[in-house]
């Protein structure tokens, strides 16, 4: 499977003035060595920009989903919250018997401010006080009984990974200055349990309200958070390079 991961360095141009510089690098990964990782695709959400702008993303997660499957990618989904909806799954069965594995010790990792704030907790439809209005994962995403995997536990999903050999993790979902870098099992724990990650850009959208700093659509807020993310946590990714279109 050929991957494009997407990152940005700090280097100098050509009068020796710092600067960043994107670079991509192009690798042969074996899919059955990978698995897509999908981080808090709710069925509701209590802003509704938020959930508008997810069920624009649906349908290519799942059709990205269902390719990284057929590629033969262990597929995980990590529906925070919902668990109590899927106590009879044999998909969240299957990760309760996989032999536990205690993490390393996390890596020293350079932890920079966000260049957005969301202090307001990011709503940009007007809504100001944050509340569960999820049961399960969306409908939308299928779920593999055979084969996939349901957690919302780092240390669950850290042990999945070591059992199956997995040297990559690919996330994608929502919302990503918030779960995608912070859940136990997101971005920044698992980049500092040494495990290979990678975000998939263009399936993932933040929670920022363009009336905050830095005072730019909410577009904008997502890729400068997603150029944060390449900055100083890990590369990203098309779904492109595992969907094949």
């Amino acid at each position: 499977m050929h991957i494009a991961l997407r990152r940005s360095e700090l280097g100098q141009d050509h009068t020796g003035k710092a600067t960043w510089k994107t670079r991509v690098e192009d690798v042969e990964l074996d899919p059955t060595q990978c698995a897509a990782l999908v981080c808090d695709v709710w069925d509701g959400h209590w802003c509704r920009g938020a959930q508008e702008r997810l069920a624009e993303l649906v349908p290519r997660m799942e059709v990205t989903v269902r390719a990284a499957r057929q590629r033969g990618m262990s597929i995980i989904h990590a529906p925070s919250d919902t668990l109590d909806f899927y106590a009879d799954s044999q998909a969240r069965k299957r990760i309760l018997g996989t032999p536990a594995v205690k993490p390393p010790p996390d890596l020293t990792v350079p932890n920079p401010p966000l260049p957005i704030d969301d202090s307001d907790h990011g709503a940009d439809t007007g809504e100001t006080e944050p509340h569960k209005a999820w049961r399960r994962q969306q409908e939308g995403i299928y779920i593999d009984e055979a084969r996939d995997v349901i957690s919302d536990s780092g240390k669950e999903i850290y042990s999945w990974l070591q059992y199956r050999g997995i040297a990559w993790l690919f996330i994608l979902g929502v919302h990503t200055n918030m779960c995608v870098l912070h859940r136990s099992f997101g971005i920044k724990q698992m980049v500092r349990w040494g495990m290979q990650t990678g975000l998939i850009r263009d399936l993932t959208d933040c929670m920022y309200n363009p009336a905050r700093s830095p005072y730019v659509s909410h577009a904008e807020g997502t890729n400068l958070v997603v150029g944060y993310i390449e900055k100083h946590w890990c590369p990203t990714l098309h779904s492109q390079c595992i969907v094949g279109l």
